[in-house]
């Protein structure tokens, strides 16, 4: 089935004031919290409103909008690849990869590699690893497609979730308990560099799968309609998974698994205004942002305790894609 095309004025409009909001996000986000901010003072230099504001809460804002934005359009760009509604940046195993690299670091006491965080070095390099398996997998004795692209990354992916679960059961206590704190995904301060090189990552790659929007409609389609269309579906297929997979590393590798993001966000935004790629990828990115950012904010306000991201983005976006499902007749997937 063909995919409605947007108009460029809706699509213009939709956009500006998607940005907007997510702009306001940004903004109005740190402000929430055990101790409050004034924003004017903050702007002002007024300490500790400043140092608080621009010191703490804001770099935490930024590093779950860009994770947010990388997980909500790498979930649109595998929902279009795989033509499954189900799909998520975490379906064909390249977070299991970070997180066995991450696991394997909290076992071996892996602290640094060249004076870069050992944990994230690892989780890069397990992921890497998958990434390769999974493409020589799909690949072997024939023409890859999006369905042998499927197997061999649920495949691989319950094959590395085993692993985790045996190292986590040879770990020692303390070892445990670093590994469940890391597997739950979770927001924490970062630095100004840590930032900086995410942001030099997401950004571009984001843009270049917006670029690319008409070839995933194609391929949203079928990769017959693709293939007759002048695109190289095995390119895209190909292109696209190393795409995507590098973002959703680079995400778990700093932040651990955080669920839900890449299969509620893209998912509602297609419900919602249609499944034009030029518009919803980067409708995902932006929509992943803020959906991250305000989660991760009632994270560490709603108790007196900070609690893991991601149990609040499941508990947010469970109900959510049930009620999605509820209206799967107005889909254009199911």
């Amino acid at each position: 089935m063909a995919i409605e095309p947007v108009t460029a004025g809706r699509a213009a409009r939709i956009l500006g004031v998607a940005a907007a909001v997510t702009a306001a996000v940004a903004l109005l986000t740190p402000l929430a919290g055990p101790a409050s901010i004034s924003l004017p003072k903050a702007f002002a230099g007024v300490w500790p409103d400043a140092q608080m504001f621009f010191g703490v809460r804001w770099p935490r804002t930024l590093l779950a909008m860009l994770c947010g934005g990388a997980l909500g359009i790498s979930g649109a760009l595998f929902q279009a690849l795989l033509r499954d509604p189900l799909a998520t940046p975490y379906t064909l195993g390249v977070s299991s990869g970070a997180s066995l690299g991450a696991v394997a670091a909290i076992c071996l006491g892996l602290h640094s590699v060249a004076g870069l965080p050992g944990l994230w070095v690892s989780a890069l390099g397990g992921a890497g690893a998958v990434l390769a398996i999974v493409l020589m997998v799909a690949a072997e004795g024939r023409r890859m497609s999006s369905f042998t692209l499927l197997l061999a990354g649920v495949t691989i992916n319950s094959i590395v979730s085993s692993l985790i679960m045996l190292l986590h059961n040879l770990a020692s206590v303390g070892q445990s308990f670093a590994i469940v704190h890391w597997l739950m995904g979770n927001i924490d301060p970062v630095d100004a560099g840590t930032l900086g090189w995410l942001a030099v990552l997401i950004l571009p790659l984001s843009l270049g799968l917006c670029v690319l929007a008409r070839q995933w409609n194609l391929m949203a389609v079928g990769e017959e309609w693709a293939a007759s269309r002048g695109v190289s579906p095995q390119a895209l297929l190909v292109g696209g998974y190393v795409a995507g997979s590098v973002l959703t590393a680079a995400v778990t590798a700093v932040t651990g698994p955080i669920g839900f993001v890449g299969l509620v966000v893209p998912h509602a935004l297609r419900l919602r205004f249609g499944g034009d790629h030029r518009l919803l990828m980067p409708l995902s990115f932006l929509g992943g942002g803020a959906f991250l950012a305000i989660c991760d904010t009632l994270a560490r306000s709603l108790l007196a305790v900070e609690i893991p991201v991601s149990v609040v983005t499941a508990l947010a976006g469970g109900p959510c894609f049930i009620a999605l499902l509820r209206s799967r007749r107005r889909s254009l997937w199911l």
